[in-house]
């Protein structure tokens, strides 16, 4: 709590030195799911002065889809979203731009990478368990959102999807632009999983575009979204820098605007 309250407070100064008028304070999962979660607001309150506003899983993939389709305007047809988060991942089925269904899963990173240990290298034995969690977790949340056909477009969006784009070709910098539209086979996916699966976090953190603080929450991310994959019947993924924190932004402006 302390650390992320630092954070928040370090962001807002930054975001005022700048000369913002307005910052706005979003809370997902973990805050959303928190037995002590309003002890978290109050504390943050009181240190920067801002109230948090934390937002039902329902919302979040609304604005989710909101931010994506505000960065991949070429999109037509029917489309399923999905945003692999820490405690929670959204899927967002879209017809001609607009939302018509959306489910919120309890399925996040940071549990899964906790209960596999992912921070150290995964055996494939260890990895066959997760995937068969994951699939098994797919299967029954979102049995109600499975459209009568498959959709035209997979999008994937948040920092599992983006970290992998990056890696896979190689760059040298994160650049979101390169990243941005990309799309991400199967089979490079999984040739990822392997190189990753054998290495310790300490390690892959070393790895251009791969921060310590994703290295160990990687993993699980490759697992969700190839089930995701799997589960609506696609060989790739296209990749969205656009999400959750531009749909927040959209949203908010235009319901200050004249």
């Amino acid at each position: 709590m302390a650390r992320t309250i630092e954070t928040v407070a370090d962001f807002c100064r930054t975001a005022e030195a700048l000369g913002a008028r307005e910052v706005l304070i979003v809370a997902t999962s973990a805050v959303r799911d928190a037995r002590n979660r309003q002890e978290f607001l109050d504390h943050v309150e009181r240190s920067v002065g801002r109230r948090v506003k934390v937002v039902p899983g329902e919302q979040e993939a609304r604005l989710a889809l909101l931010g994506t389709l505000h960065g991949l305007p070429g999109l037509s047809g029917s489309l399923l979203l999905f945003d692999i988060g820490g405690g929670s991942t959204e899927f967002i089925l879209a017809r001609e731009r607009r939302l018509a269904a959306a489910v919120s899963l309890r399925l996040g990173v940071v549990a899964l990478a906790e209960s596999y240990r992912t921070a150290d290298p995964v055996s494939p034995a260890c990895y066959a368990l997760m995937e068969r969690e994951v699939r098994a977790r797919l299967a029954t949340g979102l049995a109600a959102l499975a459209p009568v056909t498959r959709p035209d477009h997979l999008v994937g969006t948040a920092g599992t999807v983006t970290t992998l784009a990056a890696l896979d070709q190689e760059l040298p910098t994160y650049d979101p632009e390169r990243v941005h539209g990309y799309v991400l086979g199967r089979d490079r996916i999984e040739r990822l999983r392997e190189r990753l699966t054998a290495l310790p976090a300490s390690v892959r953190a070393e790895l251009p575009c791969l921060p310590a603080g994703r290295a160990d929450v990687i993993i699980p991310g490759i697992a969700i979204c190839l089930a995701a994959m799997e589960r609506f019947g696609f060989p790739s993924v296209r990749v969205s820098e656009f999400g959750l924190r531009e749909g927040i932004l959209i949203e908010h402006v235009a319901a200050i605007a004249p």
